[in-house]
């Protein structure tokens, strides 16, 4: 059986320092779980408001879409193999709270709608009590094949 961080490092192509889920915490067909500890060596907190660190709005989001990645790889058989998950659509993003070093975020995404081979899904962070973000965004899973003919 996989640990769950072979199995996040199976199912998408992400790698650090560009990785931004540590372990799958649970799934369904449907719905993901997702966790993330932010550490203070972290490279974007350097220059990200010195001295006042938070985590870049983008690099949550980041967080969302690859979590959403994960799911649609999921549903795959688990191999992601020369499929690629591409973004296609951004919405809605609202940020509630900041994230800063040390905090352990609590990862959400659930496919609200699938068309072919696109997906459009629903995201959010949340880290103990306190919401940071949501979003809902689209991805589609391309096949790196088909993609360069």
């Amino acid at each position: 059986m996989l640990s769950m961080n072979q199995e996040v490092y199976r199912t998408i192509p992400h790698r650090p320092p560009f990785l931004f889920v540590d372990e799958i915490v649970d799934r369904d067909a449907a719905s993901i779980t997702t966790r993330r500890t932010l550490r203070a060596d972290e490279a974007h907190f350097e220059g990200h408001y010195p001295g006042n660190p938070i985590m870049p709005g983008v690099l949550l989001c980041e967080a969302v879409f690859q979590t959403g990645a994960i799911l649609l790889a999921g549903r795959t058989d688990g191999e992601i193999g020369n499929l690629t998950p591409v973004l296609t659509r951004i919405r809605d993003a609202r940020f509630k709270n900041i994230a800063r070093p040390g905090d352990e975020l609590t990862i959400r995404a659930a496919i609200t709608e699938t068309q072919g081979r696109f997906s459009f899904l629903r995201g959010s962070i949340v880290s103990g009590e306190k919401k940071i973000m949501t979003v809902d965004f689209g991805l589609a899973l391309i096949d790196e094949n088909r993609a360069a003919s």
